[in-house]
């Protein structure tokens, strides 16, 4: 189906999981166990909703006003969250992915950041899907090929559900000892803290599994405890212990988790990321490429 708003769907499955990706943005449409949502999935024939599933790319997360300095020259970046002013999650939601490669498990997208006010650089973005007995698996590597270095950063933005009922209802296990906190109204970053001495009557710990209930988050963590295989892992389970994971390597020293406030906390968005929130600005783990360079990052979705 070309001609769907979602742009072309590429469908894959493998042991029990089926996934729909859009080839608008590389977004991972639909992800399915045993036929039990893993995701918040959305229709092939609609404007993606709230960057869900969306590949992010050249940077995840916000630019604060927009505005950085690079190679010793002020960029402005279009502001693509006017509500708070910000340049948000990169410049790859809207490309049109092209397949390079097709299988019954795999598919391969690619596309190029071109260069552009704000950004002038040019970037090939290639996005690997590929299921398998333990989950869907995305790798997601940036090449330059243009003439500059080029900062850069990327994570995806599923909205992982465990089962019925709502982000409400679920349990959140996550162990990350650094949270990074933000204004309550722009969500510019302030600073890093302890997850167990962040917010006053509220605490952002979720070391040991516990019930998100009424919890407001939209913010990044870092300080990821991985374990001797290389991989940390957020798990997200209803009362009966089912649900959804993730898991990631270092390549993604960071995670943001927002519980979808603004659209029904229907699922919870746990974005895995190379950089953290406004990384053009504080240079913290941002990738710089060099011309011919590449970068990889990955993670895997899986069911419990």
């Amino acid at each position: 189906m070309g001609n769907a708003l979602s742009g072309y769907q590429h469908e894959i499955a493998a042991h029990g999981y089926a996934a729909t990706i859009a080839s608008i943005g590389a977004s991972l449409r639909s992800l399915t166990y045993e036929g039990r949502d893993l995701v918040v999935p959305f229709e092939a024939d609609e404007v993606r909703p709230a960057y869900r599933g969306v590949t992010l790319a050249p940077w995840p997360n916000r630019v604060v006003d927009g505005r950085y300095h690079f190679g010793g020259v002020e960029q402005q970046l279009p502001l693509t969250e006017p509500a708070r002013g910000h340049a948000l999650h990169g410049l790859a939601a809207w490309l049109d992915f092209e397949p390079v490669l097709r299988e019954s498990a795999r598919v391969v997208l690619a596309a190029t950041i071109e260069a552009q006010t704000g950004y002038p650089h040019r970037i090939l973005v290639e996005v690997e899907f590929r299921l398998d007995e333990s989950g869907l698996h995305t790798n997601v590597t940036a090449t330059n090929t243009g003439p500059d270095a080029a900062p850069f950063g990327t994570g995806p933005h599923p909205y992982l559900v465990a089962g019925a009922g709502s982000v409400d209802d679920w349990a959140l296990e996550l162990p990350a000892e650094v949270v990074l906190e933000v204004t309550p109204d722009r969500l510019v970053p302030t600073g890093a803290t302890p997850v167990a001495e962040a917010r006053d009557g509220d605490s952002f710990d979720y070391r040991m599994p516990r019930r998100i209930g009424s919890t407001e988050i939209d913010h990044a963590f870092t300080g990821l405890a991985f374990g001797e295989d290389g991989l940390v892992r957020a798990r997200l389970t209803d009362t009966d212990g089912r649900g959804v994971g993730m898991s990631w390597a270092a390549d993604c020293p960071w995670v943001q988790i927002h519980t979808a406030d603004g659209s029904g906390r229907s699922g919870l968005a746990v974005e895995p990321m190379t950089c953290p929130p406004d990384a053009f600005n504080s240079g913290t783990d941002l990738i710089v490429l060099e011309p011919g360079a590449a970068a990889s990052a990955g993670w895997t979705i899986f069911a419990i």
